[in-house]
């Protein structure tokens, strides 16, 4: 397993068993897991993330640490937009669209405003680094 593999897995342990808290990622912020299922196996995977919340829907944002390319995930939610989401205690399921325009932006901003890294991630990358809305099902 890879030392991502194995942070992620004790972040979501840590997650389970404290219903929803978390303190090994992003201490303060909101964090919620999300199961997807793989753009080319159909494997289901769980992977946690920081969100904001807009109105009943969640948002996420496909940064990868400023990296120059996707995160796998989001390849997988692209292809595969029913997810699962777990957030506190509360687990249902949701749909995954990608923000665009002036809706990413407000979204991007105000994530970047709660999360200020999400700015320095953006300086550090050339793409358009991608905005997820998860709307519940």
């Amino acid at each position: 397993m890879s030392d991502t593999n194995d942070f992620n897995q004790r972040v979501i342990d840590e997650f389970r068993a404290n219903d929803g808290v978390v303190t090994i990622l992003f201490e303060g912020a909101p964090v919620m897991l999300l199961t997807h299922r793989g753009a080319k196996s159909g494997k289901e995977y769980t992977c946690p993330l920081v969100y904001t919340r807009d109105g009943d829907r969640l948002v996420i944002i496909a940064s990868k640490g400023g990296a120059p390319d996707n995160p796998q995930w989001f390849h997988n939610l692209v292809a595969n937009p029913d997810v699962t989401v777990e957030v506190g205690t509360e687990r249902y399921a949701a749909r995954a669209t990608v923000a665009e325009g002036a809706e990413r932006e407000r979204l991007y901003a105000a994530q970047a405003a709660v999360m200020p890294f999400f700015n320095d991630y953006a300086q550090k990358t050339t793409r358009e680094i991608p905005v997820i809305v998860l709307t519940p099902a």
